[in-house]
């Protein structure tokens, strides 16, 4: 079996290579023809798979090592017969533990605040219950909202409460635009407006559930901080908006050494069991050792003695800003600080906690 893969996918050859030629492709640049012969396609959600990429293939699988779906036509996938898979979850800690880095990065006081800060989740599937876990180790007082889900023992005021009560707001949402709670431009000028004028916006989830207008024209009012991981027009970044925004980071947020190999594990099950294979291989093997900056201390200690060697964030967003090249950011340069980014570990590989 031919198998086309993401080149920035992580452990493709030791899930993959025993089921056949796996051939690397840049997945913002995937073709029909690139996989008109292939049994099996694994992307990112750079890939857009829809009905032009798949129609007339030898596509039986396509796996997205990815949490969202939004980038894969899973009706068309559907009307072809081709099995699909996602991997929902799998980079959750690691997205938890970047929206702390940034707090901490941008207000370093906040260690030592307890409930006196306020941290507003938005979403609270994977990725925002295990914030809201990892928050709650800090003794920051928390608060979620998700019309769909209720989790035990968390504040879930209505939307525009948590949008007035929160000293930051995480944003971690699929991006939909229909249904009773779409979530396209869930942050607008209305929403913001609704915010104390000194509360974090964060967005690690996807660009366009942001409107980038509405929070230029925020920022510019209120000199709101603001930190993104996901634009609108990725990755069309333009130099007005990075010149307002805090901290930015290349569409990183989840790009954990584990969160990766764990994304490629997930689709190499989906993989196995449309195919009746046997599923044997496990991410954990593959993972060198590393320092154990939180042994024989408490969270709070080993994160200020340490946290820049867990997680630099503000190299990546020198990187990022660095990128810019007339008036807006290199999309070339922006694919390849994501193709060549030095995978960071999450807290537990250095003897710390997780979700």
């Amino acid at each position: 079996m031919k198998i086309v893969a993401d080149e920035n996918l992580a452990f493709t050859d030791y899930f993959f290579a025993e089921f056949g030629e796996i051939r690397q492709a840049a997945g913002r640049m995937l073709s029909h023809a690139d996989v008109q012969d292939a049994g099996a396609l694994l992307v990112r959600s750079v890939t857009k798979v829809n009905q032009a990429l798949i129609q007339h293939t030898a596509l039986e699988f396509v796996g997205s090592a990815t949490i969202g779906t939004d980038h894969l036509d899973i009706a068309a996938l559907q009307r072809q017969g081709i099995a699909w898979s996602n991997a929902p979850g799998c980079n959750a800690q690691a997205v938890a533990e970047y929206v702390i880095a940034a707090l901490l990065h941008l207000r370093p006081e906040l260690l030592d605040a307890g409930q006196s800060f306020s941290l507003g989740i938005v979403g609270l599937g994977n990725v925002g219950s295990r914030l809201a876990a990892m928050a709650k180790l800090l003794g920051w007082n928390v608060i979620g909202y998700d019309p769909y889900v209720q989790l035990e023992g968390l504040q879930q005021p209505a939307f525009d409460e948590l949008l007035a009560q929160a000293d930051a707001v995480s944003i971690h949402v699929p991006l939909t635009q229909t249904g009773a709670h779409p979530t396209y431009h869930l942050i607008n000028a209305d929403a913001l407006a609704k915010m104390k004028p000194e509360a974090i916006l964060i967005n690690s989830a996807r660009g366009p559930v942001v409107a980038e207008a509405d929070l230029i024209a925020d920022i510019q009012r209120t000199r709101r901080r603001a930190v993104l991981d996901v634009f609108e027009h990725e990755p069309e970044i333009s130099e007005e908006l990075l010149s307002l925004i805090s901290l930015v980071t290349p569409h990183i947020a989840g790009y954990s050494l584990e969160g990766k190999a764990r994304g490629t594990q997930m689709i190499y099950e989906a993989f196995c069991k449309t195919f009746a294979k046997d599923a044997v291989k496990r991410f954990e093997t593959q993972l060198p050792a590393c320092a154990q900056y939180f042994q024989h201390q408490d969270l709070k200690t080993a994160l200020q003695r340490h946290l820049k060697q867990i997680y630099d964030i503000a190299q990546d967003d020198q990187n990022l800003r660095a990128c810019l090249k007339g008036g807006k950011v290199d999309q070339k340069a922006f694919d390849h600080l994501r193709k060549t980014y030095p995978l960071r570990r999450e807290w537990a590989a250095h003897g710390g906690p997780k979700a």
